[in-house]
C-alpha cells in the first residue's frame, strides 16, 4: 500500500471523511484482498503523483475485512457496491466512481 494512503477502517472514520470533504476532496479505494483484478487496480492508483495527494486525501478500506464500512460508504454516498472500486468525495457527495478495469488515475486528475 501506498505510504500516503490512510487506511479506512470505521464507520464514524468514513462520516469524518465525508464531513471534511467540504474542505478538501477525498478519493475511497476499495480493495478485495482476494481479488486480482481489484490488485491490479491497486497497482495502478499507486502512480499517482506526489502533487494529487497535496489536494485530495486518499483512503484505502480493505472491504473484506471491514464489510461494514464498505456497506456504509455504498449507502451513504449513493453508490452500488463494486470491488474494487474507486470514488471521490467533494463536498459531501459521491462525484465520481469506477470500479474494475475503468479506474484509471488519469479520470481521478479530472476531478480536481
Amino acid at each position: 500500500m501506498n505510504v500516503k494512503w490512510k487506511t479506512l477502517n470505521s464507520i464514524d472514520q468514513l462520516q469524518e471523511i465525508i464531513q471534511s470533504s467540504e474542505v478538501k476532496p477525498a478519493v475511497l479505494f476499495k480493495h478485495s484482498t482476494r481479488c486480482s483484478i481489484s490488485t491490479m487496480a491497486m497497482n495502478r492508483l499507486q502512480n499517482l503523483e506526489d502533487t494529487f495527494y497535496d489536494k485530495v486525501d486518499f483512503y484505502y478500506l480493505d472491504l473484506i475485512a471491514f464489510r461494514d464500512v464498505s456497506n456504509a460508504i455504498a449507502s451513504k454516498l449513493d453508490v452500488y457496491h463494486e470491488s474494487p472500486q474507486v470514488i471521490f468525495v467533494k463536498k459531501g457527495e459521491c462525484i465520481y466512481d469506477a470500479s474494475h478495469m475503468e479506474i484509471s488515475p488519469k479520470e481521478l486528475y479530472e476531478f480536481l
